[in-house]
């Protein structure tokens, strides 16, 4: 089994076996040493990874690191572990305490699913606030797996990793700041875009209102524009016999009988639709990454499902009629429908879609 398939295969061990996982020891038997295991280290050689491994703390003495993987007898990645249930958030200090008194270059935080790695870009021995990769198990992409890669007992090398490190690190970071403020321009985002078409001066709320709302919508329909493109260029590589049809000659149209075609009704997902999920992703990225969200259409509704599971449904959006309405759930799991005009009338309901959000996030 390569690298990548064995990557795979604990991804789907991670959403079968999580739930029955009620210690953080269970956490580090289960999905950690498997992980350690996958990138080409034995758990059970201690010239390869050291549990428990003693990172003295100024006068605070017997501090402990979950593992440290070795090369040459020294440590060159410190791993501190969680329950899978812990927010990571919470744990960052701990890791770098041991990071700042190790001679390790990399330090990872971990409760199973979601990995995070640290390096010192910022400062000299001193690891960063921010990791410069970050990968969640349950959903992993293929880019994603390679950089883990270089971590790999059989390709790993300081330089490479260093290399990519920095470049990994505020491209994320660019990313992260793009979202929010495609999300919710801030006023200097909406005035360096405005005095490229607007020759007044931006002076006034009612006109950063009015060019607020111009920007939010620009975004949505951009991004509407290069979805539609691409699904239309996937759809005529998947069916390049469709592209070009040859019309029937007059002789073949007139002898030819005809046939009635039938009639099924066909589900059609609108740009309004789209520009919806979008809006609702936004409103709930703070509570979920984004990438968990996805849609399924159908005849009546349009639904906004967490992990790609039909039953986990965090909206409904109801706009195949003149009146428009979001569903979302209470937590007693009763949906209630409210009239949208516009999709900013969604940004309304911020709070409620949270709420029917961690129907699902606290019951796990």
């Amino acid at each position: 089994m390569d690298f990548k398939d064995s990557i795979k295969h604990l991804s789907e061990r991670i959403m079968k076996l999580k739930d029955s996982l009620q210690t953080e020891e269970a956490t580090k038997n289960a999905f950690i040493m498997p992980f350690i295991n996958a990138l080409g280290y034995d758990v059970f050689d201690p010239l390869e990874v050291v549990p428990e491994m003693v990172c003295d703390i100024g006068m605070k003495k017997g501090e402990k690191i979950d593992y440290a993987i070795l090369k040459d007898g020294q440590p060159i990645l410190l791993i501190e572990c969680k329950h899978w249930k812990e927010n990571l958030n919470l744990h960052d200090n701990q890791l770098m305490r041991y990071f700042n008194v190790s001679k390790a270059k990399f330090g990872l935080l971990t409760n199973g699913i979601k990995y995070r790695f640290y390096t010192d870009l910022v400062e000299k021995n001193i690891m960063d606030t921010k990791p410069f990769l970050e990968v969640d198990m349950t959903d992993i992409s293929d880019a994603e797996i390679e950089e883990l890669k270089k971590f790999h007992k059989s390709y790993y090398s300081l330089e490479n990793i260093l290399s990519s490190a920095s470049e990994l690190k505020y491209t994320n970071e660019l990313k992260q700041v793009i979202a929010k403020e495609f999300a919710n321009p801030s006023p200097e985002f909406v005035r360096l875009l405005a005095k490229n078409v607007y020759d007044g001066v931006m002076r006034g709320d009612k006109i950063m209102e009015q060019f607020t709302a111009f920007v939010k919508k620009s975004i949505n329909s951009y991004i509407n524009e290069i979805i539609s493109d691409r699904l239309e260029n996937a759809i005529k590589l998947e069916h390049p016999e469709q592209e070009k049809k040859e019309e029937p000659t007059a002789e073949v149209a007139q002898t030819a009988p005809i046939e009635e075609e039938e009639k099924q009704p066909q589900v059609v997902t609108t740009t309004e639709e789209l520009e919806g999920f979008f809006a609702i992703k936004s409103i709930l990225r703070d509570d979920v990454d984004p990438s968990r969200l996805s849609y399924r259409d159908y005849m009546s509704y349009f639904c906004i499902i967490l992990d790609d599971r039909s039953k986990r449904i965090v909206a409904r959006l109801y706009f195949n009629k003149s009146n428009k309405y979001l569903g979302v759930f209470d937590s007693e799991w009763k949906e209630h429908k409210y009239s949208v005009e516009t999709i900013d009338d969604i940004y309304k309901y911020a709070e409620e879609l949270k709420v029917s959000l961690h129907l699902y996030l606290d019951k796990n």
